[in-house]
C-alpha cells in the first residue's frame, strides 16, 4: 500500500514516502508525484508503460523515476495510476530501475491538479531502518 505525507514548505511542495523496502518507498514516491498532478479518479482505459532509469546513485534513480513520471505527463499526457514490478540492479558502477507505469492518457474527464514543474535534489534524503523513507521536494 503507498504510503506518503505532504509537509509543510514554501512555494514548493514537499513529502516523505514509505515503505518496507527501497522499492515500496520508491512507489509511494511515485504515486505522491501523481496526487499533485491529478485527483486519480479513472476516467480512461488503463495502460502499462515500461520505464528504465538508470544513475550512479539511489538518490540519481529517484529523482530521474520521478522526472519520468512529469516527463510522460508533458511529451504523452500519460497520467500515473500506479507502478508496479520495480526492480533495482546495476553493474559497472551504474545503478538501474525498471518498472511498469499503469495509467491513461489525459482527456477532459480527468480532475487534473496543478501539476509538477520539475524533481529537486534539494533536502532530498533517504533513510532506511524499520521502513524506508524518501523525502523529496518538488518546484510547482
Amino acid at each position: 500500500m503507498a504510503s506518503f505525507e505532504f509537509l509543510d514548505h514554501t512555494g514548493d511542495a514537499m513529502f516523505r514516502a514509505r515503505g518496507g523496502t527501497l522499492e515500496e518507498a520508491i512507489r509511494s514516491a511515485a504515486l505522491a508525484v501523481a496526487s499533485l498532478i491529478w485527483d486519480g479518479a479513472p476516467a480512461g482505459e488503463r495502460e502499462p508503460r515500461k520505464v528504465l532509469v538508470e544513475g550512479r546513485s539511489i538518490e540519481q534513480l529517484v529523482v530521474r523515476t520521478l522526472d519520468e513520471i512529469v516527463y510522460l505527463v508533458e511529451t504523452e499526457g500519460f497520467l500515473l495510476s500506479d507502478v508496479e514490478g520495480i526492480r533495482l540492479g546495476g553493474e559497472d558502477g551504474r545503478l538501474s530501475l525498471e518498472a511498469v507505469f499503469v495509467g491513461e492518457r489525459i482527456t477532459d474527464r480527468h480532475g487534473l491538479r496543478g501539476g509538477v514543474k520539475a524533481v529537486t535534489y534539494n533536502q532530498l534524503t533517504i533513510e532506511r531502518g524499520d521502513e524506508v523513507t524518501i523525502q523529496v521536494v518538488v518546484d510547482v
